[in-house]
């Protein structure tokens, strides 16, 4: 979710950079008219987070939701090395978050911040799909999780 945000505000600040420089630049001026037709479509709460985000009003919160675990071990020589080392390869392959958590015995490591179980449903078939032999340890688990607001 931080990341898909991250992203947006980028693209969105780009654009506008972009298109200052094409009307500003008399060497382009019939590209800077063609791009008056274009109409942008984007859901109502892009606006409300940027607004949130310009007057510095949105803030990580710590909800009851969802997340995905992918690995549970207590094996005291080998699990805390081997969490770290799923968390690292999964980080840059997947979309979400990918936590570490050790939970006495366990070392845990869990993807997502979802609100809703069929969420976390829907991403769990994604993982599955991507990492069949994850399958057996992959299950939905009830966790707090961290949303912007």
């Amino acid at each position: 979710m931080k990341r898909v945000l991250i992203i947006s505000l980028v693209v969105l600040a780009s654009l506008s950079m972009w298109a200052q420089e094409l009307k500003g630049n008399p060497l382009r001026p019939n590209l800077a008219d063609s791009l008056t037709g274009v109409e942008l479509i984007q859901d109502s709460t892009v606006g409300v987070l940027l607004n949130a985000v310009m007057r510095g009003k949105l803030e990580l919160v710590e909800l009851d939701g969802y997340r995905v675990q992918v690995y549970s071990s207590n094996q005291q020589q080998t699990a805390k090395a081997e969490a770290l080392n799923l968390e690292e390869k999964l980080k840059d392959k997947i979309n979400q978050t990918v936590y570490v958590q050790y939970i006495p015995p366990f070392w845990k490591v869990r993807i997502g911040d979802f609100r809703t179980y069929n969420e976390a449903k829907e991403y769990k078939n994604e993982f599955v799909e991507l990492y069949p032999k994850l399958m057996g340890d992959t299950y939905i688990v009830r966790d707090k999780i961290q949303v912007w607001q």
